[in-house]
Formats: structure tokens, C-alpha cells, sequence
């Protein structure tokens, strides 16, 4: 299975969009799908999420996200906005083009600053 941004942003947007009731999730995300539950296993490695994943085979078969992480939210605020996502996707998200998380989420905080500060003069 390949990791999909796609994919681990919507779940993201699904998973915050989550109502709680006397501070109690009501409503957990869960993924429907085993390609769902992979992306959950990767967001649960890399910090974003907290959550449950059952493996069957040693693949991840069942996820459940209780909540975001700051990183989660951090992540999500600066990929929410369709423009800026589009032109990660664009910039790193395509075959061919090598980069690691870390640096999507640098250059996704950039572009979020850029379009609430201005581009610095000199850029």
C-alpha cells in the first residue's frame, strides 16, 4: 500500500469534524476501508492521531481515531485550503518528485503564512 494525502487530509478534515458530547467523543472516526485503516496506521506513527489499529495478517485492517493530535491539527490548519493543497500537490504530491513529510509540512506552513503575512518583499 503507498502512503495517499489525499486521503490522510480528508480523513483528517472527517476526524475533526467529529461532535462530542459532556467532553466525550459521541462520534469516533472509523475507517471503512482497509486502504482507510492503513492511512490511520501512518498518521498513528507520525504523531497526527490517537487512535486503535487492528492488523490481520500484520496489515492494518481496523482503525479508530479518538482524536487529532496537536501535530494533527497543525497539519490539517495548514493543509486545509484547497489553493494552497492544490499547489502542494502540484509542487510535491506527484510521481517523480521526492520529499519527505516534514518538508511538505514546512512548505504548507510557508504558504500559509505567505497568504495570511504577504510574500516578504525579495522572494
Amino acid at each position: 500500500m503507498k502512503r495517499d494525502m489525499d486521503l490522510i487530509r480528508q480523513i483528517l478534515i472527517d476526524a475533526e469534524s467529529r461532535n462530542f458530547e459532556n467532553g466525550e467523543p459521541h462520534e469516533l472516526f472509523k475507517a471503512s476501508t482497509p486502504d482507510e485503516a492503513y492511512q490511520i496506521a501512518l498518521m498513528k506513527d507520525n504523531g497526527l492521531v490517537e487512535g486503535d489499529v487492528t492488523t490481520t495478517n500484520l496489515i492494518p485492517s481496523e482503525a479508530t481515531i479518538y482524536r487529532l493530535t496537536w501535530a494533527g491539527h497543525d497539519f490539517l490548519d495548514a493543509a486545509r485550503n484547497d489553493t494552497i493543497w492544490k499547489k502542494a500537490k502540484d509542487t510535491f504530491l506527484k510521481p517523480g518528485v521526492s520529499w519527505t513529510f516534514s518538508l511538505l509540512v514546512e512548505w504548507l506552513k510557508q504558504e500559509a503564512h505567505n497568504k495570511v503575512f504577504g510574500i516578504p518583499k525579495g522572494s
